[in-house]
């Protein structure tokens, strides 16, 4: 779905600006992907920040109609997919690096920009990918607190900026706390940094901003600036298992990261990816039973009294009071997986979005944990 698009959609269906869900939203007269069948039917899984609905019923058929494929190395069919990307991007095909998720073009970036005493900034805490990687090659990383709403501290951020800096870590909207930054902020500070090195934003969860106007930074990089982003079929499109994201940059800067790609992708993921991103009816599904899976979350704590930080992801981030350890002990005793710990938050606690059922299961066991 073209950004335009979405932003158009946004609007008509309600979403855009608040957390409401109209009637009738959470199915638009689809049909419906069924839950996926697993071991964990008993348990709801709510630690990982994954899509329980996908991949969508269009997306399977693709990939099982791919089997014979899967013999193949993936140059069989990774220009389409490319050719895809770039045009919902925006931008020229060697702007694209196709990557295993996400995750491995966060850790080329930090290998890239961090090797042999690199300096990274970013905040703390946050998607931890990229940071922990650069630092087995020697990287240093200033972790900059949240600031006390629990958002990026950008001035601080741009404190620290020295000669050393290789590149500074933005992750928008942020995990774990799910805060998104000023939309004129964030870009006035990408492109005051970008003269000085270079910045990364990562985008896994910019799919779930309600916000119809919200500027990717994939705009700069068509600026020419000093820019990359990254994004995943992990969340919206329910791909985490297959592993299949991408990166956004300049020509000369994708060069130099698509050097430092190791695994890359499989053919059974291309083929679901390109299939993912025709698919508008799951996207829009996704984004609409997110929206009221928060809503039902966001209830259960308001009855509980416990304070939570407004999300804009597929999850919350809420304080417990209690120990973040026991909390996932006691937690698990209900068959209801949390998010690890995010230190120094250690009385706060990551909830993904799941299916209603599960929602109402981890209703049912914070209710009893907390007493």
């Amino acid at each position: 779905m073209k950004n335009i698009d979405r932003r158009q959609w946004l609007k008509t269906a309600g979403l855009s600006g608040s957390f409401t869900l109209l009637g009738g939203l959470s199915t638009m007269g689809m049909d419906l992907p069924a839950r996926p069948s697993t071991t964990l039917d008993t348990i709801a899984k709510l630690n990982s920040n994954e899509n329980p609905f996908g991949p969508s019923k269009a997306v399977r058929a693709r990939i099982t109609s791919t089997f014979d494929e899967a013999c193949r190395y993936p140059s069989v069919v990774f220009r389409p997919l490319l050719e895809q990307i770039a045009e919902k991007e925006g931008v020229s095909t060697n702007h694209i690096v196709i990557t295993g998720g996400s995750t491995e073009g966060l850790k080329a970036a930090g290998l890239t920009y961090g090797m042999n005493g690199g300096e990274i900034i970013a905040a703390d805490p946050t998607f931890q990918a990229l940071l922990t990687y650069a630092e087995n090659f020697g990287a240093h990383i200033h972790r900059v607190p949240v600031d006390s709403n629990m958002g990026h501290d950008l001035n601080e951020m741009e404190r620290r900026i020295n000669a050393k800096t290789g590149l500074i870590f933005i992750c928008n909207p942020n995990n774990p706390t799910g805060t998104l930054l000023d939309k004129n902020k964030l870009r006035d500070f990408c492109v005051t940094a970008s003269k000085k090195t270079m910045v990364f934003s990562d985008e896994a969860y910019y799919d779930f901003i309600t916000e119809p106007d919200y500027p990717s930074m994939v705009e700069l990089v068509k600026d020419n600036m000093n820019v990359v982003v990254s994004k995943t079929f992990s969340k919206v499109y329910g791909l985490a298992g297959l592993r299949i994201g991408y990166l956004v940059a300049r020509p000369d800067i994708a060069s130099r990261l698509q050097n430092n790609i190791m695994a890359m992708t499989n053919v059974l993921a291309i083929e679901a990816a390109k299939e993912a991103l025709k698919d508008d009816d799951f996207y829009k599904f996704s984004i609409s039973k997110n929206v009221e899976a928060k809503n039902a979350i966001y209830k259960t704590l308001d009855d509980l009294d416990l304070p939570y930080i407004k999300s804009h992801t597929n999850f919350v981030f809420f304080k417990t009071g209690r120990p973040i350890a026991e909390m996932l002990s006691e937690m698990k005793k209900e068959n209801v997986l949390i998010g690890r710990p995010f230190p120094p938050f250690y009385e706060w606690a990551r909830i993904s979005t799941g299916t209603m059922e599960d929602i109402k299961m981890f209703d049912r066991g914070l209710r009893k944990v907390m007493g």
